[in-house]
């Protein structure tokens, strides 16, 4: 079994445990050896020197309980205990946490970890005591004695992992407590905010550059699931200044079902397709407060699990949301993006965007927290013209200078050239990031290929009705002149006088906002994002008046059912293959996680992971030592764990004797 990213749901804050055995082990043999520590991979392609790399392996065995590493851990581990800086941008669920907490482990000093929210904090620092190892946070989350004393155990060197958000961090005072102590490295978590959010959302994420110049020769660590070319550019200029190695692996969840949808009536949408996913857990996405709490009602109506969560409620209803979401099965959360970051909940089944996202990385990152297991799941969005025009206002309306408008409005236009693709979703999502795949055949293009249709025709009425109007009304006004509609409004400007009024009565409403929808999303026409979202003509728009060019679409189809329920969508590809008596105590096991997490007020992950459990049900232990054998159990979990498991196991196979 491989290592896998250490963070969920957050846990009641406890006294900090000493550093384990295996750390203090290997920082001592890394003292002893000669001190010319040669990197893994990077851009050398080196090997680390035999004497810190079995330290290393040696924790990732007895603390973590993996044998081997995941794609690229070994390689960032090894630059940062080299003293070089490293940019990790790893696939969500690839165990980014494990690049720096193992060389936090292996080196004599602090670990400083800057984290965006403070659940994301209490998560990580939850899975690590749960492991033996001492972290501790300080943030606006706990009392100032719950501060006071995490400090005093930093100070007194007890901490190994110290977790801060960069407010907090970036203080002249804690700065300056700061370099009193050991720090060995610092870890900037969720990276992309330095660049995609601006400098007007958190400054001081910007500000983290000034690390490298008050604490020289320390090694920082920014990793994130989500960042594309741009995005990895503009952090390495602006955090590293241009001196780092980029470590970035590959993007693709080819386990991840990707259909997007053309947005009719969003709750008859939403009700059909979590209708599908009965008793699946799930993530809900809304962009705005009102409509998280209106469609988590309307779903709890229908007789669903569906809690609200969203950055207007009370810190302690959205923990409690986020606590029952992350610890009991089949719960579906309805959120603003405000939730999910760090999210490590390995059922998922789906994620649903009732709205259009900001960006293919904001989109990425936001279906990545889907699937975690392996197994089967669906990224299913919903989008109409409105969206356009809501994230066309929200870019301008952003307090940025011209050039980061022009580049937001780019990666706009890149998501939604991914909605409307005529092949493969994947292929271009991917293609986005920089990789090349071939079609995928687990996305709605490649399950159900679509018509595409020549529409050069009625692309150009409805540009000759956009100029003829004066290029200032909406969808809905140059609809009404094509299907002949005379309003009030269409007779006070004379609009029933144009040679397109009527030209269009043979299509219904919706079949002509779907045609300006795709002609926006093609770069034929543009909302007037300072006006009143009237349609233009863009200069694509005008050379196909001229005749030049054509205008491709394709018809929009209902989404009849789940192409991932379709293909047989079950709880993960490791589980399913399970015997009917592995299955038994699969659930015997899954019912005493749940019970023991909620004993110490830990989302159930923490305690072991679904791949671990499968793991136990395979191989049925009977013993201690053959317990220490299963995938992702060290020797902290060992102990605690293992009486309990083992229990439940002999009284499965006493029942299952009993049944023979």
């Amino acid at each position: 079994m491989l290592g896998r990213k250490n963070c969920g749901q957050s846990a009641t804050p406890g006294r900090a445990s000493m550093p384990g055995k295996a750390g203090r082990a290997a920082s001592e043999e890394l003292q002893a050896t000669s001190g010319n520590f040669i990197p893994v991979g990077g851009s050398t392609g080196d090997r680390p020197a035999s004497g810190p790399m079995m330290a290393v392996r040696r924790i990732l065995r007895e603390t973590y309980g993996f044998n081997e590493f995941r794609p690229g851990q070994e390689a960032v581990i090894g630059a940062l205990l080299a003293g070089r800086n490293a940019l990790v941008v790893m696939p969500t669920g690839s165990g980014k946490s494990l690049c720096f907490q193992i060389p936090g482990l292996v080196m004599d000093g602090l670990t400083v970890v800057v984290s965006p929210l403070v659940a994301l904090m209490q998560d990580q620092i939850a899975a690590l005591r749960l492991m033996g190892l001492a972290a501790d946070s300080i943030n606006s989350g706990n009392s100032r004695t719950e501060n006071v004393a995490a400090w005093k155990r930093v100070a007194e060197g007890r901490t190994r992992f110290l977790y801060m958000a960069p407010e907090r961090l970036m203080t002249e005072r804690m700065l300056a407590a700061l370099k009193r102590l050991p720090v060995r490295q610092f870890a900037i978590d969720e990276a992309h905010c330095i660049s995609q959010w601006g400098p007007a959302f958190r400054p001081e994420y910007a500000d983290l550059c000034r690390l490298r110049e008050l604490f020289p020769g320390i090694p920082l660590i920014a990793l994130t699931a989500t960042a594309d070319e741009v995005t990895r550019d503009d952090i390495v200029e602006r955090l590293f200044d241009g001196r780092v190695e980029q470590f970035v692996l590959g993007f693709d969840r080819p386990n991840i079902t990707l259909t997007v949808e053309m947005k009719s009536n969003w709750k008859r949408q939403l009700r059909s397709f979590v209708a599908r996913h009965e008793g699946r857990s799930g993530i809900v996405y809304c962009l705005s407060r009102k409509k998280t709490e209106e469609a988590a009602a309307m779903l709890a109506e229908d007789g669903v699990r569906a809690l609200p969560y969203h950055a207007g409620m009370e810190a302690c209803v959205r923990e409690a949301h986020q606590n029952i979401f992350m610890t009991d099965p089949g719960v579906v959360i309805v959120a603003t993006i405000a939730f999910g970051m760090g999210i490590d909940k390995a059922d998922v089944r789906y994620v649903f965007h009732t709205d259009l996202p900001g960006s293919m990385e904001a989109y990425y990152q936001e279906i990545g927290r889907a699937g975690r297991d392996g197994g089967p799941a669906e990224a299913h969005m919903l989008y109409g013209l409105n969206d356009i025009r809501m994230r066309r206002r929200f870019i301008e309306n952003e307090d940025a200078g011209t050039e980061r408008r022009r580049r937001e409005h780019k990666r706009l236009d890149a998501l939604l050239g991914y909605c409307e693709v005529p092949t493969c979703r994947r292929v271009a999502l991917l293609h986005y990031f920089g990789e090349r795949i071939e079609p995928c055949g687990n996305c709605d293009i490649c399950l159900s290929p679509p018509e595409f249709i020549d529409g050069t025709e009625e692309a150009l009425l409805i540009l000759s009705a956009a100029r003829r109007s004066g290029e200032r009304f909406g969808a809905a006004h140059l609809i009404d002149i094509l299907r002949g509609t005379k309003s009030e409004k269409i007779t006070r400007f004379g609009h029933h006088c144009l040679p397109a009024f009527g030209a269009g009565t043979n299509r219904r409403k919706n079949e002509w906002r779907s045609l300006i929808r795709q002609m926006v999303a093609a770069g034929f026409l543009q909302i007037d994002i300072g006006g009143f979202g009237g349609i233009g003509i863009t200069d694509k728009g005008g050379a196909l008046l001229r005749g030049d060019g054509a205008f491709i679409y394709r018809e929009d189809t209902a989404v009849s059912r789940s192409p991932a329920k379709a293909r047989g969508q079950g709880d993960g590809r490791a589980e399913q293959s399970l015997t009917g008596r592995e299955t038994m105590l699969l659930d015997v096991l899954k019912a005493l996680r749940l019970e023991l997490a909620r004993e110490r007020g830990v989302p159930a992950f923490v305690v072991f992971h679904d791949r671990t459990l499968i793991d136990m049900a395979r191989r049925w232990p009977r013993t201690e030592a053959e317990f220490a054998e299963v995938s992702g159990v060290g020797e902290t979990k060992l102990k605690q764990f293992a009486g309990p498991f083992l229990a439940a196991i002999d009284a499965a196979l006493s029942d299952t004797d009993k049944s023979v």
